[in-house]
């Protein structure tokens, strides 16, 4: 049987402009979406999350005498939070979140081939202390296939951020193409993670996304985006969780892969560790699989940190 949630109801968010702007540019932002009490619960939630308030083997608890700074500095990256985090899942489906989801994560479709239903396959905590790396040039979808070109982040700012604190930089219209750009080593570390970077484009006409914190910056799988080393003496935190439709499979890495007549079909398989997000979900028979406490994080220097002077 198919699970179907009610679509949001929340007053129409977004307006059909916003929506050709989306459809045609590859992000769009909408400000003020988390209201402050909403921000300050994440903030506080991610210090407890880092201390090792939520058991995980792959967060491990720090000194208690460090500072709130201290736990912080050493993280770049917490893949998979809302596992955990009763605090972080609330924002898969934040319901402001999921009425722009809503009307935007498909309208690249024909009219007509999509419902509005939605579903969630990840989240992402971005710490990015001062001083630290952003990412080069890439496309999220290279590392979350989906069918339908419809795979969206909701970049959900929890500081202002800016171009001194390493705000995103967008490539607008670079998702059209649906064309995944290769990778290569990148070799600038003094401004970029490790990792490699996406080539074979003129990147004179990135833009760069400054927002006010409590926006939320959607965009396109298929876009090319980047950001840069936090150059300020403030955080640049941000939560960022991924969609598609709820039509399409989702083949990501260690998904079961789909038997039907004694058959193996390799195309079929589909990660089920997704939440359905409003909307109906044609695959709900195949079930979930609960996310567990398959969480780990980008870190610069755990140990130093834990052995260094305090």
């Amino acid at each position: 049987m198919p699970a179907t949630l009610a679509m949001p109801t929340t007053t129409r968010l977004v307006t059909d402009e916003q929506v050709r702007f989306y459809v045609e540019q590859g992000y769009l932002v909408v400000p003020g979406l988390v209201a402050q009490e909403e921000l300050d619960l994440l903030k506080q939630d991610l210090v407890h999350l880092a201390r090792g308030g939520y058991p995980c083997p792959s967060l491990k608890p720090l000194p208690s005498d460090f500072s709130d700074d201290q736990v912080l500095e050493n993280l770049l990256c917490v893949h998979q939070p809302h596992y955990l985090s009763p605090v972080m899942r609330s924002f898969v489906d934040h319901p402001g979140i999921a009425a722009v989801l809503a009307r935007i994560v498909g309208a690249h479709l024909t009219p007509g081939w999509w419902d509005g239903a939605v579903k969630c396959m990840q989240s992402m905590l971005f710490v990015k202390p001062p001083g630290k790396p952003g990412q080069a040039w890439h496309q999220d979808e290279i590392y979350i296939p989906t069918r339908d070109r419809s795979l969206t982040g909701g970049w959900i700012a929890i500081d202002d951020a800016t171009r001194e604190n390493g705000c995103l930089y967008v490539l607008p219209g670079s998702h059209r193409p649906g064309y995944l750009y290769p990778s290569r080593s990148h070799q600038r570390t003094d401004e970029f993670d490790f990792g490699g970077e996406s080539h074979g484009f003129d990147e004179s006409g990135e833009v760069a996304v400054e927002v006010k914190a409590g926006s939320v910056v959607f965009f396109n799988g298929y876009l090319l985006h980047r950001s840069r080393r936090n150059r300020s003496r403030v955080y640049r935190r941000a939560l960022v969780n991924h969609y598609m439709t709820a039509q399409s499979l989702l083949p990501w890495a260690g998904a079961e892969q789909d038997v039907r007549d004694g058959k193996t079909s390799v195309a079929l398989c589909d990660f089920r560790t997704v939440i359905p997000v409003c909307g109906t979900d044609p695959y709900a028979w195949k079930g979930y699989t609960p996310g567990g406490q398959d969480v780990h994080l980008r870190s610069f220097d755990a140990e130093a940190i834990a052995k260094a002077p305090h």
